[in-house]
């Protein structure tokens, strides 16, 4: 059988009438029953019986119907795929970017996709990896940049590369030796990112480490943004954790210092998107290019 008779098929069972889907098709009447009547023919069975305003189908069409269906959202997603390649005129990118993304490359990234292609319009979402994961799962972004671990079900999850996580302090005593999950236990905590709290992925590593060593982690400030904590930090009013990105940025404090953990801690940078699903050319393009700014960073 052909994809041109699954097409016929499907668009028969789903509008009930040859011509409803001769019209639909652009094809004349006679074109889709022949088809349907090769198919038919082939198998020795009957995929439609009439009823009494449409067509209905036999036992036969039901099996047919969902293996059909997937026959052609195949060819269709094999068909978008390569016509994509060529076709960077004009669209939306919908990316999604991990926390502290603007300590990486967001202004080049932006810069750099802009400057290739003006037509474009870009929807680039800042958000902590959990939001990044739950909208690239849900469909509403096609792809985005994370910091691991996430809840994974259903994305395809490629690494790209490690970025060392720090303590950092005002107190040089804290930092003249590498710190234990028991001393971060022991000192008074200021933490960033708190509307996800413990889902943020950082922490759910720091979190299990605390588990397994016996202790708790408990912050005496909890804060929405890295820079804010690192001014608290600053002040001497508590010790904080970065990434070595944010640690060696300008705007780093010049009176806070950081220090290793002494099981080294990493944020794995990953690239995710739904499995099976077909980038618009556009969210490839800036895919491929936060991809490579990422790795010309290791």
């Amino acid at each position: 059988m052909t994809l041109n008779q699954l097409r016929a098929f499907l668009r028969v069972a789903a509008l009930g009438t040859f011509s409803a889907a001769a019209a639909e098709l652009q094809m004349t009447q006679p074109s889709i029953s022949e088809l349907i009547k090769r198919m038919e023919e082939a198998y020795g069975v009957r995929l439609f019986t009439r009823g009494a305003r449409r067509l209905v189908l036999t036992a036969a069409g039901e099996q047919l119907i969902p293996f059909a269906q997937q026959a052609v959202d195949g060819a269709d997603g094999a068909d978008r795929a390569l016509r994509s390649l060529t076709s960077l005129s004009g669209g939306v990118a919908t990316f999604g970017l991990l926390r502290n993304a603007n300590y990486y490359f967001l202004s080049e990234l932006l810069e750099t996709f802009h400057s290739r292609y003006p037509g474009v319009q870009l929807r680039i979402i800042g958000l902590n990896s959990v939001e990044v994961a739950e909208a690239v799962s849900a469909g509403e972004l096609e792809a985005g940049l994370v910091v691991l671990p996430i809840d994974a079900e259903g994305l395809s999850v490629t690494p790209l590369m490690k970025d060392e996580v720090l303590f950092a302090s005002a107190d040089p005593a804290k930092t003249a030796h590498p710190v234990t999950i028991a001393d971060l236990a022991a000192t008074e905590l200021v933490l960033y990112d708190a509307h996800y709290g413990w889902k943020d992925p950082t922490r759910r590593q720091l979190a299990e480490r605390a588990q397994l060593e016996g202790v708790t982690l408990t912050p005496r400030i909890e804060i929405e943004h890295v820079e804010s904590a690192l001014g608290i930090v600053a002040l001497g009013g508590g010790d904080t954790i970065v990434s070595r990105a944010v640690a060696e940025s300008k705007a780093f404090p010049e009176n806070v210092r950081t220090v290793s953990f002494a099981e080294p801690l990493y944020d794995t940078i990953a690239i995710i998107q739904r499995q099976g699903n077909v980038l618009s050319p556009a969210t490839r393009e800036i895919a491929r290019l936060a991809q490579r700014m990422l790795l010309q960073q290791r």
